[in-house]
């Protein structure tokens, strides 16, 4: 086995494919190799991550892109595909080239090294099938591991320096090494991730991972209600039990109530294994449509009443005609405290057997920020995540004086919370002048930050859903190369490293605390609060205002 940078990699729920590719290599590299996993690099501002990095004494180094998913190469472009959605890519073989081409010039300008070893790049596709006379300009078949090819990546690490890589290629453990330290030196500037939060950032992911252990206690569960604080894994557990109950075979729907999510959960199980994949995931409102509804054309029809009880009660109509081979043995719900009582009737007639079928509830009563009622049909007790894994201490701490469950915060200490005081109707522009220092002072890349408020929608926001439509806007959340400008209403669920929370007043002052807290607990690293002190403390009381007191007084540049 070789040796591993870092020995546990941090893989997130939307990259089993770096997983698989990671696993296969640890198993065949020799022992005086070294793998490295997302390694960042700098180049006159210009940044790249280079998925996989292997050296290998007296064979060379070599890059990795890896794409999960079902890839495609049409008409000169690439495509990704899971489920029924098909996204472009960006060139994946430009990236990894251009990201190894960095590289090899860093190496070279701070330890002299130039023909020393040699360089190639590779593409790995492990949920993709490449026929062996397959040839692209710029990418032959020598520099593609697909899936075929998992149980010999190492050979084909091999096959594609000697065939495609420059230099010389007989490099020694000792300029290995010296090559190590220094990408291990410039990584924390590389990636643009402070150092302190990268270590929160990769602990949070293991964290997250451990919570796994949960899922093994649902084995011969038909029902389940797990219940948590704001980043206590619901989400990733969700995700894990849909990959789970499919891969056992089972026919599963994952459902949400949030366009973001929605799409996120798209983009995440369409990278994993076809026999991975649930046959199904999507807003609950994508059901009836599923199966042959339309909404009204006249959009004024398009109301609450009509979201809330008339669709429901269309897909209840559906379900019924359905062919039983349509509906599902399972279905996972996150964010379950978002449904209407209506909602989970339909729910249930959704699956092959409305009376046992399975049902996998993941939700946060502190979260109901939308006035609804229901309650899942789960008889038993709830299991209950008493952890905040996702968070730092500080972070947790604020978010926890405002939850009705009790965590215990797992996360790293991190920087303390800011608070940049200011009026309501100054929120917003004070948000966004912390962003600015945030990005261009301090070092954050653009790609960790959101902007969210509590009320009115960011200008920059309601721009980008008129010229892209949902699916853009949420696609560019998705991309991570830009701040996100959202609402805490459609971010539930989600998650950036920073977050700056403009509070810009409450739609509805009886959701306040909810959608305060939901807001709070965004990001993982760094928060900043923009708004007044004392509607902050009106809004979560006593606990909120200690907590407060513990918080940073920031005034960045105007």
């Amino acid at each position: 086995m070789p040796r591993c940078i870092p020995e546990r990699p941090g893989f997130g729920p939307d990259r089993h494919a770096e997983r698989d590719v990671w696993e296969a290599l640890e198993r065949q590299l020799p022992p005086d190799a070294i793998l490295m996993h997302s390694v960042g690099v700098n180049e006159n501002g210009r940044e790249r991550e280079i998925d996989l990095l292997v050296l290998w004494p007296h064979v060379g180094i070599a890059a990795i892109e890896v794409k999960g998913g079902r890839v495609s190469y049409e008409a000169g472009r690439w495509y990704q595909q899971g489920n029924s959605n098909k996204y472009p890519l960006q060139d994946p073989v430009t990236q990894v080239q251009d990201a190894r081409h960095m590289l090899q010039r860093y190496l070279g300008a701070h330890l002299g090294l130039r023909n020393e070893a040699r360089f190639a790049h590779l593409l790995a596709l492990p949920c993709t099938s490449v026929p062996r006379d397959w040839e692209i300009p710029g990418c032959s078949r020598s520099m593609v591991i697909a899936r075929e090819d998992l149980d010999r990546a190492a050979e084909a690490v091999r096959g594609a320096l000697n065939a495609s890589g420059d230099g010389d290629g007989d490099i020694s453990q000792e300029s290995l090494e010296r090559m190590t330290a220094e990408i291990l030196r410039a990584l924390p500037a590389a990636a643009g991730l402070p150092q302190p939060a990268a270590e929160h950032e990769a602990i949070a992911d293991q964290l997250t991972r451990d919570q796994g252990r949960t899922l093994n206690l649902l084995r011969y569960q038909k029902r389940a209600k797990i219940i948590g604080g704001a980043g206590s894994g619901k989400t990733w557990l969700a995700l894990e039990q849909t990959r789970r109950l499919a891969k056992a075979g089972k026919r599963v729907a994952l459902l949400c109530y949030g366009r973001g999510l929605s799409r996120y959960f798209a983009r995440v199980t369409g990278n994993w294994k076809p026999h991975e994949r649930p046959a199904h995931v999507g807003m609950f409102h994508d059901l009836p449509l599923r199966w042959g509804a339309h909404h009204p054309l006249d959009p004024r029809m398009l109301t609450d009443d009509y979201y809330n009880r008339q669709l429901p009660r269309t897909l209840m109509r559906r379900a019924r005609r359905q062919d039983k081979s349509e509906l599902f043995d399972a279905i996972v719900v996150d964010e379950g405290q978002d449904f209407e009582s209506v909602w989970w009737e339909a729910i249930l007639l959704c699956l092959k057997d409305p009376a046992e079928g399975g049902l996998f509830v993941f939700s946060d009563d502190s979260q109901r920020i939308f006035n609804r009622k229901g309650n899942p049909p789960v008889s038993s007790d709830p299991f209950v995540l008493g952890e905040n894994v996702r968070n730092t201490k500080q972070i947790a701490a604020l978010c926890g004086s405002l939850s009705g469950e009790l965590t215990r915060p797992r996360g790293l200490s991190g920087a303390k919370v800011r608070l940049v005081e200011a009026p309501v109707a100054e929120s917003t522009g004070r948000a966004d002048d912390a962003v600015a220092h945030l990005t261009s002072v301090e070092g954050w890349a653009p790609g960790q930050v959101a902007l969210l408020t509590t009320k009115r929608n960011h200008p920059e926001q309601q721009q980008i859903i008129d010229r892209y439509g949902w699916d853009g806007y949420w696609d560019s959340f998705l991309a991570a190369d830009s701040v996100f400008y959202g609402n805490v209403l459609g971010f539930k669920g989600l998650e950036r490293p920073v977050v700056v929370l403009a509070v810009n007043g409450f739609g509805d002052l009886a959701r306040a605390r909810e959608i305060l807290y939901a807001g709070l607990s965004r990001a993982r690293s760094l928060l900043v609060v923009a708004g007044p002190r004392q509607l902050l403390e009106e809004v979560g009381g006593p606990a909120v205002a200690r907590r407060l007191g513990d918080a940073e007084s920031w005034d960045p540049p105007r």
